[in-house]
């Protein structure tokens, strides 16, 4: 990826070396940036807004017409493959890319062709951009020594982001003494010393193992809670995204497929990507059709029936429609021909029966795999042909080749439009 270098020896491309990437984050933010009075109070939290944008590098569209409202003091998560854009929006909200069309404001302001040391962001990238030769408390205080900071004030910004993130006892070690956990505290307390209206991170827990990522991530999410700042995350770990988002973004080829709480997102997937996208394991698809049967709406698949007659259909807005709505949909539905769609179901949702016969029993499915998980098993089910996870919690034992009662909860169901992936 080429980026559009705005300003000599202030910008950088992923390709630079450390010390260049940490200019580059110096500069983004060196200048008349607000302060706050502690760490338990509410920071200079900002509005963003991206209006109609659109990126072309070189001869590729990577985003177009890309609309995003990020309120002030929440923690969005751009979430999505690699190459769908997220990194690139995030990297335009910071300036570091020329935009080819649209607006992107910071707290009220056009900011879309500002300077990136005028857009009051802090940028945490995925390396972690620390000068080798400095210790912690210089790298810390770096950007506030060029910008001729009281010392008084240095003191106090360092001693905050200090004990925020443990680095106390680290404050004089260099670099190099460091693991790659405390080098990325290092990277974010560079960021919370600059005391800005927002906060962007660039997959900054990717270079770091499991459990470290576990550590950090819920770090992460007590500073926000500290800082009351705004903060844009890109990633593309699910779990990290569920985590920490008040709202999300999941993207796929340089659009938002949908925007909404993780809550939301997980169980009213807007389309078939993102109900895949998300999830371990992933949403459970079964290929079958809408039709009337007995005088109510079900999906079927093969002999398989399941009554959907409460199914919260979407309107055209794309809203979730009221029960009295839903139900008038379910009727419009029931009178039309078989409809193809998919249904889509979670692994906690599919319950595996105690008893093979008797009430609730359900299908029937031959046990392809056992993943045990700990607190839990990834029961793998074989149902003419459909592979369907179930998450059971029980402890009764089951072996490949056994065979199993298993029923849907019907009213956590997804149905999606065969032809487009859409939600229906």
């Amino acid at each position: 990826m080429t980026y559009v270098v705005k300003q000599a020896n202030t910008l950088a491309s992923p390709l630079t070396g450390a010390a260049d990437m940490t200019q580059a984050a110096d500069a983004a933010q060196i200048d008349n940036l607000p302060g706050v009075a502690g760490a338990a109070d509410t920071a200079h939290a900002a509005n963003v807004a991206v209006r109609n944008l659109t990126i072309r590098l070189g001869g590729n569209t990577v985003i177009e017409n890309l609309d995003l409202d990020v309120q002030a003091g929440e923690f969005v998560v751009l979430l999505g493959p690699s190459g769908c854009g997220k990194s690139t929006l995030l990297h335009s909200i910071a300036g570091l890319i020329d935009v080819t069309d649209g607006n992107i404001e910071i707290a009220g302001e056009d900011m879309t062709w500002a300077e990136p040391k005028d857009r009051r962001i802090a940028l945490v990238f995925q390396s972690y951009a620390l000068y080798p030769t400095m210790s912690v408390e210089r790298n810390l205080s770096f950007a506030l020594r060029i910008n001729g900071t009281p010392k008084a004030e240095i003191a106090r910004r360092v001693a905050r982001a200090a004990e925020m993130l443990q680095l106390g006892p680290l404050l004089k070690r260099k670099p190099a003494q460091l693991s790659g956990g405390q080098r990325q505290r290092v990277a974010i307390g560079r960021a919370i010393v600059r005391e800005a209206d927002v906060f962007l991170f660039d997959e900054p827990l990717s270079n770091l193992d499991a459990k470290l990522r576990t550590e950090l991530r819920r770090e992460l999410k007590q500073l926000h809670q500290r800082l009351g700042a705004t903060m844009i995350y890109v990633t593309h770990d699910q779990v990290e995204a569920m985590t920490l988002a008040t709202r999300m973004a999941v993207m796929r080829g340089g659009a938002i497929q949908q925007f909404g709480t993780p809550a939301e997102v997980y169980a009213r997937p807007a389309n078939l990507f993102v109900a895949t996208f998300l999830g371990t394991p992933a949403m459970n698809l079964v290929n079958g059709t809408l039709e009337q049967r007995d005088g109510s709406l079900h999906f079927c698949a093969g002999q398989w029936r399941l009554d959907v007659s409460n199914y919260a259909f979407v309107d055209q807005s794309g809203e979730s429609q009221s029960q009295s709505q839903s139900q008038s949909q379910s009727q419009s539905q029931s009178q039309s021909p078989p409809r193809p769609c998919v249904l889509g179901v979670r692994a906690e949702d599919v319950r595996i029966c105690p008893t093979q016969t008797g009430e609730g029993a359900g299908e029937r499915a031959k046990v392809s795999l056992v993943e045990p998980m700990g607190n839990h098993r990834v029961v793998w089910l074989d149902y003419h042909g459909e592979q369907i996870a179930s998450i059971d919690q029980s402890k009764t034992p089951v072996m490949p080749g056994d065979t199993l009662a298993f029923s849907l909860d019907s009213t956590h169901v997804s149905l999606f439009d065969a032809a487009s992936g859409a939600r229906l």
